[in-house]
């Protein structure tokens, strides 16, 4: 087994670095996820001061190297903070603090933050080659989000501000500044060079970006389509509707129906009529002299007689279909 950082000079943050392991012995396998995950953990605790070292010199030598970088008005991404950093993280509108490091990594106590007012949220995650939980990565949108929306600045690190922060602060732009992942990937990349995603965090943002966003817009559309269904038609197009309302037939509305029609076809013509109304829900004297005339063909299979006419009755339709809507229909 062997761990190597990628790009051979860059240090530390998550996921800016790749590991590859060799195959065991003997039965030639890959060595198992449980494995793989201690012999991980054994490399980064070693490598933890070393690419820190690294990567302080860095920052000491190069102008460009920076500890963090402004992402947005509300957001800064950096690497690990010490407790000298506090103060000037402060000083600069930062009141909220998202730590991806596990213990051994984190470097200022919860309490220190909060002495400055600062709230901290810690999301320990793996180095390398692991990324949040969706359920975690929902939790860091949402921290970053209320402390956006209460006009305050929030500090995403992992080690080296690289892989695991990174991960969350694209979830954060494709969900709140709707970016595509690959646009908020290519963003943060202008403005923090080094950031660089391991397959299994950029496979998490796709997650997120799947679960929580698109399928969100979708599931909304939908909603709306159901809830409002009137949200294309203006006020001055719909007309009032009395449920009291008289619909007369007579003997001149019954010509040009043929008697030899089959049910079905009527039925289907009913249905289609009850469904505009339905939906649309106005319906004008017209409209429901022709749904009475189709409802009392659908129920007489021959040409109503001269004599039944002159007498006068009534009957009413009372369906789900229209909402519990009586409508009285008078038959002279």
């Amino acid at each position: 087994m062997y761990i190597e950082e990628l790009k051979g000079g860059e240090g530390g943050g998550g996921g800016g670095e790749e590991v590859e392991l060799g195959r065991g012995s003997g039965s030639g396998g890959v060595v198992g996820s449980d494995a793989k995950r201690v012999l991980i953990g054994a490399g980064a605790r070693a490598l933890f001061y070393p690419t820190l070292l690294y990567n302080v010199i860095r920052n000491k030598l190069q102008a460009e190297f920076r500890w963090w970088d402004k992402v947005d008005e509300f957001v800064l991404l950096g690497a690990v903070p010490f407790p000298t950093d506090v103060p000037r993280l402060k000083e600069v509108g930062v009141r909220g603090v998202i730590t991806l490091n596990e213990p051994y990594e984190t470097l200022v106590p919860t309490s220190l933050y909060q002495s400055n007012g600062i709230s901290h949220l810690v999301i320990p995650t793996r180095d390398y080659c692991f990324a949040p939980s969706l359920n975690d990565i929902c939790r860091a949108v949402n921290f970053i989000n209320e402390n956006a929306s209460n006009g305050t600045t929030t500090y995403v690190h992992c080690k080296a501000g690289r892989g695991r922060s990174t991960t969350i602060v694209i979830c954060y732009l494709v969900h709140h500044k709707r970016m595509t992942p690959d646009s908020a990937y290519e963003y943060l990349k202008s403005i923090r060079p080094r950031v660089l995603l391991a397959s299994a965090q950029w496979q998490a943002v796709q997650e997120y970006y799947y679960f929580m966003v698109k399928k969100a817009v979708v599931y909304s559309n939908l909603t709306n389509l159901i809830l409002d269904p009137l949200s294309s038609v203006t006020s001055h197009d719909l007309l009032a509707f009395d449920e009291s309302s008289v619909v007369v037939v007579t003997e001149s509305d019954l010509e040009g129906y043929d008697a030899t029609l089959q049910s079905g076809v009527v039925g289907n013509e009913i249905w289609a009529d009850l469904s505009v109304v339905y939906r649309v829900r106005v319906a004008g004297q017209a409209a429901l002299t022709r749904i009475s005339c189709l409802w009392l063909r659908c129920h007489a299979q021959k040409r109503i007689s001269a004599e039944k006419l002159g007498r006068e009755s009534s009957c009413s339709i009372t369906t789900d279909h229209l909402g519990g809507i009586s409508v009285d229909i008078q038959v002279y």
